[in-house]
């Protein structure tokens, strides 16, 4: 509807505008009426004589306002069609607004009370509602959303013919994702499940944005377990499964924010391998830790090579420790085996029982 400073602005404009970038530009207004019994208003524009201002070209496309018109962006030609059809889609023609509750609506709200009314205190029975702490009721009257948010914990009270509601529980549900087949980066098939966590934070977004919040988070789960663990190794895959949960659990969070869902938490449960890859990962863990036994097997005997190169060396500065080895042995092997009997002969007591060779003797 035409403002009474919008209909002054039309006013001046025939008398002609003092504005400065409208100097060369005038306009012819003729007023007139519809078919329908409306009020138009036609705008046309005329050049001034003797002004030296040329107008701008006119516009192909966009629709200029009267805004555009004192900032001379656009030609005076189309703002003044445009400003017709702008008059004849805002004047008031006395219809209620579509956005907003018709005289149908009003009329059953009217009546939905005074049946209320009349049914005191039976009504009671339909109109009080409870919900619980962990729980919040949206409500919808007449098909629209109800003001105020969702209703809750306690007692609120609905219109039994207008109002329907529908209870969001704010608790954290889990649920686990059904195993997915999955190749990884490096082409390898493995199986996967996890478990995911959420909660509603806020229920009136979660019921009017989303049909089923539940279902389509689950969807989004598997979904996006697919995608993140295709992109991984199975090294990875295996051994940083809390970066993986991490990281879907961001992107699932991101994700179902426009639904009023946080997702709290994702766990990774169980990486499933196939049995010849199973094998084939056991065979090289096997013949990897041989291979290293056996290292330690050789350090371990250059460890004792080495101790006992440098025991002959200490006991050959004092012949006397080697007898004192010798007790040492004899009292070991009795205290294990009683019934044996050793007696040591040392070497050097059949050093004259062997003859030496020629060489031997041409060294002496």
């Amino acid at each position: 509807m035409a403002t009474k400073q919008e209909m002054a602005e039309l006013d001046q404009m025939e008398t002609g505008s003092n504005h400065p970038s409208l100097e060369a530009v005038g306009y012819n207004i003729n007023r007139g009426t519809s078919k329908m019994g409306l009020h138009t208003v036609e705008v046309s524009s005329i050049i001034r004589p003797g002004s030296l201002i040329p107008l701008p070209p006119p516009p192909t496309t966009g629709t200029a306002t009267a805004a555009d018109v004192e900032k001379g962006a656009t030609s005076a030609d189309q703002w003044g069609k445009n400003m017709q059809r702008w008059r004849n889609d805002n004047i008031d023609i006395g219809k209620a607004d579509p956005g907003g509750p018709g005289i149908c609506a009003f009329i059953l709200t009217l009546f939905s009370f005074l049946l209320i009314l009349a049914t005191f205190p039976l009504s009671l029975c339909f109109s009080v509602k409870v919900v619980q702490e962990y729980e919040r009721a949206v409500i919808f009257r007449l098909g629209r959303l109800l003001k105020g948010g969702a209703r809750g914990p306690g007692i609120f009270f609905i219109v039994p013919c207008i109002d329907t509601y529908r209870k969001v529980d704010l608790r954290t549900v889990s649920f686990d994702v059904p195993p997915q087949e999955i190749l990884s980066r490096d082409s390898v098939t493995v199986a996967v499940d996890a478990v995911v966590y959420y909660r509603v934070q806020n229920p009136t977004i979660a019921v009017s944005n989303v049909e089923n919040f539940s279902h389509s988070t689950r969807l989004l789960a598997a979904t996006t377990l697919r995608n993140v663990l295709g992109t991984k190794n199975l090294a990875e895959i295996l051994s940083e499964r809390e970066t993986i949960s991490h990281t879907m659990q961001s992107s699932l969070d991101e994700a179902t924010d426009p639904w009023g869902v946080k997702v709290e938490r994702v766990e990774i449960k169980d990486v499933r391998l196939p049995v010849q890859l199973q094998r084939a990962m056991a065979a090289e863990a096997e013949a990897a830790r041989e291979a290293r036994a056996k290292v330690i097997a050789a350090e371990g005997e250059q460890k004792a090579s080495r101790a006992l190169r440098d025991a002959a060396e200490v006991i050959a500065e004092s012949p006397a420790a080697l007898q004192l080895r010798y007790l040492q042995t004899l009292n070991t092997i009795s205290a294990e085996k009683n019934s044996t009997i050793i007696f040591p002969l040392p070497i050097d007591i059949l050093k004259h029982f062997i003859k030496p060779s020629k060489v031997d003797k041409y060294d002496l």
